[in-house]
């Protein structure tokens, strides 16, 4: 299937892309079914099971309120984030949901919301919608699998032949790190080119410019956001903001220059990607890149180099984020971006590469250069476990995604001091990520229910 880097990179809300935006996007898109089917004034309450990863740590990832939200009608690119608390707060109270924002049917939280203790065989994130009549009956059940990064999966596409070829023919396919370098190679195209090229199969340049613009806005506002909000994360291990405090004492030191690597611009790197991830902690507006858990990372690196190289410019935006889907591509096809199937490496390890791409791609490296950058950066992130401390996407994560920025950075710098030939390829690191995730534990796999997630304690 053709992905595109609007796939990837998705405008959206916290904490959590598979666990937050993909239900909300998969209950939006169940209530918006019963409107198109005219089934919407027959429907008396839905039932929503969550299995698997949504189970175990949907709660602390806000997966119950996503699904609320989504059958309300709300979509995790449209709604306003400060209205979530005061529509989840009258869903309660009033025991009364309104059904795509227009039929209002009952909620009882304790009837209509289950976490079960069992796993859908496709993938660990999986969830039922069922909307029943009057006398029970069931007017429609829809099962859905959110695949990391705000994707979803309906259970039927899987069982209908033929249902998940795409449409659109693109210029340059690729499936291969490999094939990657020998299209760019043949047709004398750097990965950003290419990438426009194949982008254009969609919508036209301009819009394609445009679009990814957009999505940079929403990632400067959010580092924003991070560096002037203050106070303790919501969730209840009463973890406290770190930026907006260490913003005030960098802003105090000077502007490192941007190819520097003093202790100083590591902390400016820290810093953008604290704000983001403080940010999504916190529920707040956001882009999957190529997910919550990562989010961070791109943004980090990108938003440094924008910063403080005086010759940085939007084409610059448009040729990093390009650069850095065609990797995100290469991973989530051939292994995966989501935690609950592969672990943080999949998510923070995948983050890291792209990243590393794109730093490379504006800072003028070969295509060989670019893949051994995010070779590097993805290979020292294998085995990267996914243990979030209560369900919540705070500790390890916030730091994790800081650490991710300065890595891609410095396999950045590593690659462009090569000619772009190394021993083991981008193609060889992802598939190895995608064995270690396969024979990794369902405890290191979004669960909470191994590694630091149960080493915490409270004292």
């Amino acid at each position: 299937m053709a992905i595109s880097v609007f796939d990837l990179f998705k405008i959206g809300i916290g904490p959590s892309s598979s666990h937050t935006v993909g239900p909300m996007r998969a209950a939006a898109t169940f209530a918006q079914a019963l409107r198109e089917q005219g089934l919407l004034a027959k429907v008396s309450r839905v039932e929503v099971r969550l299995y698997g990863s949504l189970s175990a740590t949907g709660v602390g990832h806000a997966t119950d309120r996503a699904c609320l939200l989504g059958l309300m009608g709300q979509w995790p690119d449209r709604i306003d984030p400060h209205t979530i608390a005061s529509r989840i707060d009258q869903v309660m109270a009033e025991h009364c949901l309104i059904l795509d924002g227009t039929q209002p049917i009952g909620f009882d939280y304790t009837r209509d919301m289950l976490l079960l203790d069992e796993s859908l065989p496709y993938h660990p994130n999986a969830m039922s919608l069922e909307a029943l009549d009057g006398q029970g009956a069931s007017l429609l059940l829809q099962t859905y699998y959110s695949v990391g990064g705000g994707f979803i999966v309906e259970a039927a596409q899987l069982s209908e032949a033929g249902s998940q070829v795409d449409a659109v023919t693109l210029p340059y396919e690729f499936s291969s790190g490999a094939e990657l370098l020998a299209l760019c190679k043949t047709h004398n195209l750097s990965v950003g080119q290419l990438m426009m090229a194949n982008e254009c199969a969609w919508r036209p340049e301009a819009e394609v410019r445009s679009g990814i613009l957009k999505l940079w806005a929403a990632m400067r506002e959010c580092v924003d956001n991070g560096l002037h909000n203050e106070g303790v994360l919501p969730g209840g291990l009463n973890v406290k903001r770190r930026a907006a405090k260490l913003h005030r004492s960098l802003q105090e030191l000077g502007k490192p220059n941007v190819i520097g690597s003093t202790l100083s611009a590591m902390e400016w790197v820290n810093l953008y990607a604290l704000a983001v991830n403080e940010e999504n902690a916190a529920g707040g507006r956001m882009v999957t890149a190529p997910t919550n858990g990562a989010a961070g990372i791109i943004p980090a690196v990108l938003h440094y180099y924008m910063k403080f190289s005086p010759e940085a410019c939007d084409d610059d935006v448009v040729m990093f984020l390009l650069s850095a889907a065609a990797v995100g591509i290469l991973c989530k096809k051939n292994a995966s971006i989501s935690g609950a199937e592969v672990g943080c490496q999949g998510e923070v390890g995948s983050a890291c590469a792209m990243a590393a791409a794109g730093l490379a791609q504006v800072l003028g490296a070969t295509a060989p250069q670019l893949e051994n950058a995010a070779e590097i950066a993805l290979e020292h992130n294998l085995g990267l476990t996914c243990d979030p401390v209560g369900g919540l996407v705070q500790v390890p994560c916030i730091e994790r995604n800081a650490i991710a920025a300065v890595k891609a950075i410095n396999a950045v710098q590593m690659a462009l001091r090569g000619d772009g030939e190394h021993v083991i390829s981008l193609d060889r690191v992802i598939r190895t990520m995608r064995d270690t995730g396969a024979d990794m534990h369902a405890n290191y796999k979004e669960t909470s229910r191994g590694g630091l997630a149960v080493a915490f304690v409270e004292c």
